[in-house]
């Protein structure tokens, strides 16, 4: 397991994940790019999203990411997957294109009616 030097991976997680068999390999000290399946998707919520609302407590943060989460995995197009969501969708050929906000109007869905 990739982990990061938090010290909320003390003795007794440690402890725990070898009796469990799993081997840690902590990353380097204040080195985050090391670690680049966890920051690839926080530095994305934190361009597409929180860098433009302003958040006013825990409760509207966890609807902002809730609402991102389902836009990321549902309707965002992603260059890895051949321009798809992560959630695939049919293709729709035919009807008037309408225009969901999302976010507020942050992000946009398209889709015909």
């Amino acid at each position: 397991m990739i982990r990061d030097r938090d010290r909320i991976y003390g003795t007794v997680v440690t402890g725990r994940l070898r009796a469990m068999g799993i081997r840690d390999k902590p990353i380097a000290p204040a080195s985050p790019w090391q670690n680049g399946f966890a920051e690839r998707p926080i530095g994305s919520i934190r361009r597409e999203c929180l860098d433009h609302i302003i958040v006013s407590g825990e409760a509207h943060l966890r609807r902002i990411l809730k609402s991102y989460a389902r836009y990321y995995n549902g309707v965002r197009t992603h260059r890895s997957l051949n321009k798809d969501a992560p959630v695939s969708r049919p293709v729709q050929r035919s009807g008037f294109v309408s225009s969901h906000a999302i976010l507020g109007g942050l992000h946009h869905h398209y889709a015909r009616l």
